[in-house]
C-alpha cells in the first residue's frame, strides 16, 4: 500500500495548489496530530483547507478533522510569521521531492520535504531558518538543519535545471551500472532490473513511470546493460521511449485539474457474497495505490478496481481519507467490543455465581442422604476413631494403623479417608450414594454353565467399581452423631436455596448498573476519540451573517459588526428591503430581503416582530433581560451621507422620515436545525408554501387595501411615532450601532412630554441640549481653526525675518511660543536680559587645558582627515558611533516602513471613500429611477429558499443540515428545536448539551423510524446529519453571549414540537420545560 509521495505526485500536486491556493492568504495553522498540520487558506467567499503529513503526503481536503486545543509550539511559530499571509507561489524544487511555499512575495519561504524521515522547514527569503521540525545534524551528503542556519538548495536534486536527454547521457548512465552490477554480482549479490538501473541516475523520472513506458511498448526489462551497449538499434529504442516518459509527465499538467486513478483490490470478507457479474461497491474496496496516469501493470490486473477522478487532490485526498476513516473506525468499534466483552463477563461472572449455588445445593443434599444412607458404617468409622484417641494414641499412629487396616481389606478401615483432620475433630469418609434398582425376574432358561458363571463374576466387578467412583467424600464431625451430621449438610442446602434466591434478585439490578457503568466509559472513551471523518459542508452565502427565515418565508439578516453592517448595506440592502434596529447599546443592523418575485409588495408583520426582536435579542438588552421594542424603515430612508453630503464613519447610517415602532418582544430565540433537500423534493412541499404569483397579483391590485391594513396594525399594535412629520424639519438623525449609544426620541417629544415616558437604562437618548452643546462645539472648533489660520501664517513668515528662531529649537519653548503668539525674537531678547553679565566666553579655555590643546595641536599637526580615522578605527575608537549610526539607520527605515504603511492605509481608505461615494450615487440614482442593477457578487441573493425545510416530508432526500438560530416565533415549523432565553450558560456549552440531548434520544428504544414514514419519530438520515453536526460551526451561529436551554422531557423530533412550540412557550414535562 502506497504511503507517500513520489517525485510525479510532488510535481502534479505542486501544478494543482499553485492553480488553486495561489492569492490566498493564510488563515490559520492547527495540529491535527504530532506530524499531521492543517492549514486553512481563505479569501472573501473562497476557503481551502491543506492537509501536510510531514514527510509523507500534501493535499487539500474536502473533510473535516479534529483539531487539538492548543497548538504545539512549532505550530504557534509558524503562526508567528504566516499567519494572514499571502500565498504567492507553490512550486516543486527541482525534481526533488521538495515543495516550496512562497508568502508575500518569497518574504518567506516553506518547504516540505517528502523523503527519509520528512521535514517542515520555514525561512526567510535568505533561506535563513526561522523554525524547523526536525532537527537535523550534519551526515553524509547532509548538511545540518537547526534555527539560525542557512537552508541549502544547491544540493538538491536537479536544483539548476533538468539535463537534456541525450544518447550520450543514456549510455554513460548503462556503463556506470554495468560496473556496479559486476561488482555486486562479484560479492554474490543480485542486480536490479532496468527500470531501478535508470531511476538512479535519470532522476527526473520515476521509477513506475519508467516500468509503465517499457512494458506498454514491449521493451525487456530484465536486459542487461551490456547488452544495451552492444546493440546501437536497442539503445536507440530506450532513448526513444525515454523521452515519451518525458512527454508524458507534460502531457498530465496540461489542464487545471489533472485526473487521478485509485487502485483498490476488494475486501476478502466480500468476495463470496459478491457475484462476479456486480460491481464492487466502493465501500467494499481496500486502497492500494494512486497514480496520475494508469500503469501498464496494474491495468493488465483483472484483480484491480480502478477508480478515476478529476483532480489530483480530490484523488490523494480519497485515498488518505479512506485509510484515516478506516482507522478511526477500528478504533472506535474496537472499544465498542471491549464493552461487549465486559458486559459479557460480567453476565457471566453472576451465572456462574449462581450455578455454584445450585450445585452446592445439589452436594449438600447428597451427602446427607449418603449419610443417611450408610449410617452404621459411619457409626462404626466414628466410634473406631474416638476409641482410639480416647486411649492416648498419637495422631500418626492413628494413621498408620488405619493404612495397615487397609492393606487387610477391613470393611470400617476402607471409608475412612487420609489423612485425617484430627486438629479440627473431623474425618472424612468415602460413603456410596443410595442406589434404586429394580430387581429383573428370572430367566427361566437360565443354566449353570461355566461361561454364565464368568459373565456374572464380570458384571459384579463393573458394578463395584462404578460404585466406588460414585462415591462421595465426606466431612464427618466426630462430636456429632450420624444425624446431626446429615442435619447439618441440610442446613446447608437450605443455607444456599436462600443465598440463590438473593442473588438471582440482586443480579439483574447488579447487571444493569454495570452496564449503565460501562456504557458511560464508553461514551467519554468515544468523546476522547476524534470524531469520524465528515465532508466539509460549504457555507451558503448568508451563513457568514446572522441569519434565519422567517415563519413567512422571507429570508432576514444582521450584521455580526460594522464591517458586517457595511456589507450588508452596500451590498444586499435594495429597493423594497426593510431596515431594522433598536435604540439599543449592541443592537444588531437587521434588513429583510423581499421576495425578488413581488420586490414592492409589503413585508407582512410577524416578519417585522420577528426581525425586530432578533436585533434587540443581539443588544444588551439579552444580559440586562430589560427588552425594549425596535424600529424598522424602508431601504430608501436609509443613507450613509449626512444633510452636508459627507460620509459616516463605518458603522453608521442615516435614516430620514418616520420610523415605524415595534412592541417590545420576548427575549426568547431558538436554536434549531434546517434540512437542504434536493431539487426533486421541492414539490412535496408546495402545498406548505404561499403561492408566489397569487400573492404578488392580490399585492399589485389590492395594494392599498394591503397598506391600510399594515398601517391599522401599526397604529393599534405598534408605538408609533406621533411626530414623525416634524422629524423632518428637525433633520435627518445619525444611528449608530453596536458600540456606540444611539437616540431615537425627537426634539418635540422631549419639550411636550407626551409619548412614552419610560426611561430604559439601556437607552441613552440625546436631547436637544446635548445636539446644541456638540454643534456649538464644532461650530467653537471650526471657528478657532479659521482663525488659526493666519496666526500661523503670521508666525511661519515672523520666523523666517527672525534671526533666533533657528538656534532654540526646543519643542516645549516653542509650543510655548505657539500659543502665546509672541515672537521669539522677544523672548531670547528677555532671556539675555535676565542672563549673568559673568558668564565666560564661549571660546575661553581654562589655564590647566589650554597648555594641553597646544601640545595636542603639535603631536597631530602633520596628521590629516584620513590619518584620523584609520587610528581611530585601529584602536576602536569608532565601534560606538558605528553602532550609533546603525541604529539611526535601522530607526530611519522602520519609520520610513511605518510611513508606507500609513500611506498606503490613507491610500486605500480614500479609496474607500470614493467607492462608497459612487456606491451612494448609484443607489440614489436607482431609488428615484426605481430601476435595479445586481452586480456579479449580488446574484448570489437569488439563492432558492424553498430548498431549506424546518420538518421533512416521506420521500424527501436529505443532503445536510443546516443549523440556524432564530426567535422562537420563527421555529413553530421546526423538528428539531430547543428554547433559548437570557441566563448565566455559556453557549458553547449550552449548544454542546443541546446535541448530545438530540443525539441521546436517537439512541433509545423505538425513537428512530426506519422506514422514515413517520413524521413525529426520528429518521435515520436525519440522524446520520445531527451526529454529523460539529460544535463550532453551530455556536457560530447563536449570536448571544449566555443562554438557558429549555427543551422538552420526550425524544427529539415532534415530541419538542408539540410541548415545547405551545402557546406560552413551554416545553414539555407537563407543561414545564426542563431548565439547563
Amino acid at each position: 500500500m502506497k504511503q507517500r509521495f513520489s517525485s510525479l505526485d510532488v510535481k502534479v500536486i505542486a501544478y494543482e495548489l499553485n492553480q488553486s491556493l495561489v492569492t490566498l492568504r493564510l488563515a490559520n495553522i492547527y495540529d491535527l496530530s504530532s506530524k499531521i498540520l492543517l492549514f486553512k487558506f481563505a479569501k472573501p467567499d473562497v476557503k481551502k483547507h491543506l492537509v501536510i503529513d510531514t514527510g509523507f503526503r500534501c493535499h487539500l481536503t474536502e473533510f473535516a478533522r479534529t483539531t487539538a486545543a492548543a497548538p504545539s509550539p512549532f505550530v504557534a511559530r509558524l503562526r508567528k510569521f504566516l499567519r494572514t499571509r499571502r500565498l504567492t507561489s507553490v512550486t516543486q524544487i527541482g525534481t526533488d521531492r521538495i515543495l516550496d511555499f512562497q508568502f508575500s512575495d518569497g518574504q518567506y519561504r516553506l518547504f516540505l520535504e517528502f523523503f527519509a524521515s520528512g521535514n517542515l522547514v520555514l525561512t526567510d527569503s535568505q533561506l535563513t531558518i526561522l523554525a524547523i521540525a526536525r532537527n537535523v545534524p550534519q551526515g553524509e551528503n547532509q548538511e545540518p538543519q537547526r534555527v539560525g542556519l542557512t537552508y541549502s538548495l544547491e544540493n538538491r536534486q536537479n536544483f539548476l535545471g533538468t539535463p537534456p536527454l541525450t544518447k550520450e547521457r543514456v549510455r554513460n548512465a548503462l556503463s556506470t551500472a554495468a560496473t556496479d552490477l559486476a561488482a555486486k554480482q562479484a560479492r554474490g549479490k543480485s542486480g536490479g532490473d532496468l527500470r531501478k538501473i535508470l531511476a538512479v541516475f535519470i532522476t527526473e523520472l520515476p521509477p513506475v513511470l519508467v516500468d509503465h513506458v517499457l512494458r506498454a511498448n514491449a521493451f525487456d526489462i530484465n536486459v542487461h546493460p551490456d547488452q544495451l551497449l552492444q546493440d546501437e538499434n536497442t539503445l536507440d529504442e530506450l532513448v526513444r521511449l525515454l523521452g515519451e516518459a518525458r512527454s508524458a509527465v507534460d502531457n498530465i499538467m496540461t489542464t487545471s485539474e489533472c485526473k487521478g486513478y485509485i487502485f483498490a483490490k476488494q475486501r476478502q470478507d466480500r468476495l463470496s457474497d459478491e457475484t462476479t457479474h456486480d460491481a464492487p461497491k466502493r465501500g467494499d474496496l481496500i486502497y492500494q495505490d494512486f497514480h496520475p496516469f494508469v500503469p501498464h501493470k496494474l491495468k493488465t490486473d483483472s484483480s484491480i478496481t480502478i477508480l478515476e477522478f478529476t483532480g489530483y487532490n480530490q484523488t490523494v485526498d480519497k485515498f488518505f481519507s479512506s485509510l484515516e476513516g478506516q482507522k478511526l473506525e477500528s478504533r472506535l468499534t474496537e472499544r465498542e467490543a471491549t464493552a461487549k466483552r465486559k458486559i459479557e463477563a460480567v453476565r457471566q461472572d453472576q451465572a456462574k455465581r449462581i450455578q455454584g449455588l445450585q450445585e452446592a445445593q445439589t452436594l449438600n443434599y447428597r451427602k446427607a442422604a449418603a449419610i443417611e444412607t450408610n449410617l452404621e458404617r459411619v457409626q462404626e468409622a466414628m466410634d473406631a476413631v474416638n476409641g482410639l484417641l480416647s486411649q492416648g494414641m498419637d495422631w500418626v499412629d492413628i494413621g498408620k494403623l488405619i493404612e495397615r487396616e487397609k492393606r487387610r481389606q477391613n470393611a470400617v478401615a476402607q471409608v475412612i479417608a487420609l489423612p485425617l483432620k484430627l486438629s479440627e475433630n473431623v474425618i472424612t469418609l468415602k460413603l456410596a450414594e443410595e442406589e434404586f434398582e429394580d430387581e429383573g425376574e428370572e430367566d427361566p432358561f437360565e443354566t449353570d454353565d461355566s461361561q454364565a458363571s464368568e459373565d456374572e463374576d464380570n458384571k459384579a466387578s463393573l458394578k463395584q467399581t462404578e460404585r466406588a467412583d460414585k462415591t462421595l467424600s465426606i466431612d464427618i464431625n466426630l462430636t456429632l452423631s450420624p444425624w446431626s451430621n446429615a442435619r447439618e449438610y441440610y442446613e446447608q442446602r437450605r443455607s444456599a436455596v436462600v443465598k440463590e434466591s438473593k442473588t438471582q434478585m440482586q443480579a439483574a439490578k447488579a447487571l444493569k448498573n454495570t452496564e449503565h457503568k460501562i456504557k458511560h466509559d464508553l461514551a467519554k472513551g468515544l468523546k476522547q476519540e476524534k470524531a469520524l471523518l465528515q465532508p466539509i459542508r460549504k457555507q451558503m452565502w448568508f451563513e457568514k451573517f446572522i441569519w434565519f427565515i422567517s415563519s413567512d418565508g422571507y429570508l432576514v439578516l444582521g450584521g455580526n459588526d460594522s464591517a458586517q453592517d457595511e456589507m450588508l448595506y452596500k451590498r444586499y440592502l435594495r429597493k423594497g428591503d426593510v431596515y431594522c434596529h433598536a435604540d439599543l447599546q449592541g443592537a444588531a443592523n437587521v434588513i429583510i430581503k423581499n421576495k425578488a418575485t413581488t420586490p414592492d409588495a409589503p413585508i407582512p408583520p410577524a416578519t417585522l416582530s420577528q426581525a425586530g426582536s432578533l436585533s434587540v435579542c443581539c443588544s444588551d438588552a439579552w444580559d440586562s433581560k430589560a427588552g425594549m421594542g425596535a424600529w424598522w424603515v424602508n431601504a430608501n430612508q436609509v443613507s450613509k451621507t449626512d444633510s452636508m453630503g459627507e460620509l459616516l464613519p463605518s458603522g453608521r447610517f442615516v435614516v430620514t422620515g418616520d420610523k415605524n415602532h415595534l412592541p417590545p418582544a420576548q427575549l426568547l430565540l431558538g436554536l434549531g436545525i434546517m434540512f437542504r433537500i434536493s431539487e426533486q423534493s421541492k414539490v412535496n412541499h408546495a402545498k406548505h408554501r404561499l403561492n408566489v404569483d397569487s400573492t404578488a397579483a392580490e399585492s399589485s391590485s389590492d395594494g392599498p387595501v394591503m397598506q391600510a391594513k399594515l398601517d391599522d396594525y401599526s397604529l393599534g399594535d405598534m408605538v408609533d411615532d406621533e411626530d414623525g412629520a416634524e422629524e423632518d424639519a428637525v433633520g435627518a438623525q445619525i444611528h449608530m450601532t453596536k458600540e456606540e449609544d444611539v437616540g431615537d426620541e425627537d426634539a418635540n417629544e422631549d419639550e411636550s412630554g407626551e409619548g412614552n415616558n419610560r426611561s430604559n437604562p439601556l437607552q441613552n437618548i440625546g436631547s436637544d441640549e446635548d445636539h446644541d452643546d456638540v454643534e456649538t462645539v464644532q461650530e467653537a472648533i471650526a471657528g478657532l481653526t479659521t482663525n488659526q489660520e493666519p496666526i500661523s501664517t503670521a508666525m511661519s513668515q515672523g520666523a523666517m525675518n527672525e534671526p533666533y528662531e533657528i538656534a532654540l529649537d526646543t519643542g516645549h519653548e516653542s509650543d510655548i511660543a505657539k500659543a502665546s503668539h509672541v515672537p521669539l525674537q522677544t523672548s531670547q531678547d528677555s532671556l539675555g536680559t535676565q542672563s549673568n553679565p559673568c558668564t565666560d566666553k564661549p571660546g575661553q579655555l581654562k589655564r590647566g587645558k589650554r597648555g594641553k590643546a597646544k601640545k595636542m595641536a603639535n603631536k597631530y599637526k602633520e596628521q590629516d582627515e584620513e590619518d584620523r580615522k584609520a587610528a581611530q578605527v585601529l584602536i576602536g575608537a569608532t565601534a560606538g558611533q558605528q553602532r550609533a549610526e546603525a541604529a539611526a539607520r535601522a530607526k530611519a527605515q522602520a519609520q520610513a516602513d511605518a510611513e508606507a504603511a500609513k500611506e498606503r492605509r490613507r491610500a486605500q481608505h480614500q479609496r474607500q471613500q470614493r467607492e462608497m461615494v459612487q456606491h451612494e450615487e448609484r443607489r440614489r440614482v436607482g431609488m428615484d429611477e426605481g430601476v435595479e442593477t445586481l452586480e456579479i457578487d449580488e446574484v448570489e441573493q437569488t439563492t432558492a429558499l424553498d430548498v431549506l425545510v424546518g420538518t421533512p416530508l416521506p420521500g424527501d432526500e436529505l443532503l445536510e443540515a443546516v443549523p440556524v438560530c432564530a426567535p422562537w416565533t420563527a421555529l413553530g415549523r421546526f423538528k428539531y428545536k430547543a428554547k433559548m432565553q437570557p441566563g448565566a450558560t455559556k453557549k458553547g456549552k449550552a449548544v454542546k448539551e443541546v446535541l448530545e440531548r438530540w443525539r441521546a434520544d436517537a439512541g433509545k428504544k423505538g425513537a428512530v423510524d426506519e422506514s422514515s414514514r413517520d413524521v413525529e419519530r426520528m429518521w435515520p438520515r436525519e440522524v446520520e446529519l445531527i451526529k454529523a453536526q460539529r460544535p463550532e460551526e453551530v455556536i457560530n451561529s447563536v449570536p448571544v453571549g449566555k443562554v438557558r436551554i429549555m427543551m422538552s422531557g420526550g425524544g427529539g423530533g415532534a415530541s419538542s414540537k408539540a410541548k415545547g412550540g405551545g402557546g406560552g412557550g413551554k416545553g414539555g414535562r407537563g407543561g414545564r420545560g426542563s431548565k439547563r
